[in-house]
């Protein structure tokens, strides 16, 4: 199949997403590494660590809606990766002189969870912007396999770093990810179009909500606002647990844990090719409908891990199969949701999607430290499992309908472009 050429401006908006993942993959794990290892706390600290910055972030971020709308899109994504950079570097730079504190690591997790939100935004925007409809599904390929590439080796390379150098080192080469990120949004020479929303400059009450007014009003992207809302939630709030479960608990070895999450990343980049091939085979649709219900049925297994080598094998496979699965669907639901997503109103769309998924993850992920504390680690960790179990139910349902932003959505088996490279 040929190559899909999707013009210099994409490829600098992609080698800045590559660059920043690389970055954040490489400093996988060191948050929580750094609270159990160098802060000495338990466990429901370090769930309320990534809970409460989420929490406060989603909250900071809320305004910038109707605010990304009105601006060029190119500066907010420079500032919030150089916020990002600053934020990180700050970290080494107070354990190098014996400052390092709790509330510095709080203080770090909400900017950086208020630039996430702020640069999604006003990424997925500039994206609509380059890209046209029917080359989407190639463009958010590629940032997923890059994703998954990014991941797979990331976290072997950082867990390995982090064994020699410690947790804080590793976030050096995470705070220079979003430097290089930054430098590359600058090299984007084409003029951006000029914001089609134009309102008073000041956001209203209304302006806030509108993003969730379009959400529920479209049948599509309701169940699938509520899905991934969801499922991404209770994935996240096991993530500090099994960190705590599996270095603390357990005794893995850092470089362990990062093979353990790093090496099944490799079915992320097979899904994400296999995408839009199984899309233009067997519809989009569907394909979009039976991965979003396997990705929910994997993740109660790490209730059942082990010490030593059998608990290794046990994660690698359960996250390899679950990872393959989001591979295929997360593409596919990206490209859906640009799609009914007017441009005029992507901006708002997006925060308001990225903030209720950003405040879910802080709610469970808070209440899952407490779970934790007062019954088992492992308890808490299976119980989200279970309820993943559930969440297929919450999928769209019954036929396809237009798409609301007066774009092109190809129905049920039409042929979708091929991403034939590496492309979150």
């Amino acid at each position: 199949m040929a190559r899909q050429r999707l013009g210099r401006s994409f490829g600098w908006l992609w080698s800045a997403y590559a660059a920043s993942t690389v970055g954040t993959w490489l400093g996988f794990g060191a948050f929580p590494l750094i609270a159990i290892q160098v802060l000495d706390i338990g466990p429901a600290a370090v769930s309320a660590l990534a809970a409460a910055g989420l929490a406060v972030g989603a909250g900071l971020a809320l305004p910038l809606g109707p605010w990304v709308e009105r601006q060029p899109k190119k500066p907010i994504m420079v500032a919030t990766d150089v916020i990002r950079f600053a934020a990180l570097l700050s970290i080494p730079i107070a354990f190098g002189f014996g400052l390092l504190s709790y509330p510095q690591l709080l203080i770090v997790s909400v900017l950086s969870a208020a630039a996430n939100i702020a640069f999604s935004a006003a990424s997925g925007a500039f994206l609509k912007s380059i890209v046209g409809p029917d080359l989407l599904l190639v463009a958010n390929g590629r940032f997923e396999s890059t994703t998954w590439t990014a991941t797979a080796v990331g976290p072997t390379l950082g867990g390995g770093a982090i064994s020699l150098l410690g947790p804080v080192v590793t976030l050096i080469a995470n705070a220079f990810g979003f430097l290089l990120s930054a430098l590359a949004i600058g090299m984007i020479r084409e003029r951006e179009p000029r914001p089609t929303y134009q309102s008073a400059t000041r956001a209203r009450g209304a302006d806030l909500l509108a993003g969730w007014r379009f959400i529920v009003a479209d049948r599509e992207l309701r169940p699938l606002f509520l899905n991934t809302v969801t499922v991404n939630a209770l994935i996240m709030a096991t993530e500090p647990l099994l960190a705590v479960l599996l270095l603390g608990d357990l005794g893995w070895a850092a470089w362990q844990y990062g093979l353990a999450f790093g090496l099944p990343c490799i079915g992320g980049f097979v899904g994400s090719r296999l995408a839009p091939r199984l899309a233009a085979r067997y519809g989009r649709r569907r394909v979009l409908l039976v991965s979003g219900v396997l990705r929910a049925l994997w993740p109660v297994g790490l209730f059942f891990v082990l010490p030593g080598t059998a608990g290794v094998v046990l994660v690698i496979a359960v996250e390899l199969v679950l990872i393959t699965c989001m591979g295929v669907f997360n593409p596919l639901f990206a490209t859906e949701r640009l799609r009914r997503v007017p441009a005029a109103r992507v901006g708002r769309v997006l925060v308001a999607w990225n903030v209720t998924g950003t405040g879910a993850i802080a709610v469970l992920t808070a209440l899952w430290g407490v779970l934790a504390a007062a019954t088992d680690v492992r308890i808490a960790i299976g119980l989200a499992g279970v309820l993943l179990l559930a969440t297929p139910l919450l999928l769209p349902r019954g036929a396809d309908t237009p798409s609301p932003a007066g774009e092109p959505v190809p129905p049920a088996g039409e042929p979708v472009p091929p991403a034939v490279t590496a492309a979150r």
